[in-house]
């Protein structure tokens, strides 16, 4: 599905609580841009509503389209893919022939593309349980495919796969020193689309933004 211009005006039209560019911050290793910097994570983290996580009911990841194409004709994996690495060559059809991604959750560096995964952030899965389960189909493939904020980034597959939907109360990424980060990402995604937060995920976000 092309992500056409009526797809980044419903992305804009999105609830936003606070417009991303307040209060940015770029850690140093951090690629995705939008990043709020440790107060402004903090103060969003304070305006996100406190609920039990909602049921799986209904969810399906086809319900979030994703890696959906591009007014330059490549899809949002081939776009992540080269903003976060280095020397990234592409062919005529986007994909890259070479190029190194390094992988901040886990200090991985790898050459081929294959071994590297775009995670979602905020989960699809955790995002259908704290708000998305309402949302349109076409809202929820602008949230999918936002590169406009911190919501995509490269990292090696296997941690991606191994991180599944879970949240930061069940896990964070096992290089210590990017738990800032990776919760200011968090935050600002979840503040982003208003969606809501567990107790238990607010006490490890806030204990994770405590080390920033």
């Amino acid at each position: 599905m092309t992500l056409h211009r009526s797809l980044r005006a419903t992305l804009l039209a999105l609830p936003l609580a606070g417009a991303l560019t307040a209060g940015l911050a770029v850690p140093a290793g951090a690629t995705p841009p939008g990043i709020p910097d440790a107060s402004t994570a903090k103060s969003w983290l304070a305006e996100l509503t406190v609920a039990p996580e909602g049921s799986m009911d209904g969810y399906d990841r086809e319900k979030f389209p994703h890696w959906s194409e591009g007014a330059d004709n490549c899809d949002t994996r081939e776009a992540v893919l080269k903003r976060d690495g280095e020397n990234v060559q592409t062919g005529s059809d986007c994909y890259p022939t070479s190029g190194t991604w390094n992988s901040p959750y886990d200090g991985g560096s790898w050459t081929k593309p294959s071994d590297v995964d775009i995670d979602h952030v905020v989960p699809l899965a955790a995002a259908w349980r704290s708000g998305a389960a309402q949302w349109t189909q076409q809202q929820r493939e602008a949230f999918a495919n936002d590169l406009d904020s911190p919501q995509l980034i490269a990292v090696t597959d296997n941690i991606n796969q191994e991180k599944g939907d879970q949240t930061p109360d069940q896990w964070m990424p096992s290089k210590t020193d990017y738990h800032c980060t990776y919760a200011s990402m968090w935050v600002a995604s979840k503040h982003k689309y208003k969606l809501t937060i567990t107790d238990s995920e607010k006490g490890a976000l806030d204990t994770a933004l405590g080390t920033c």
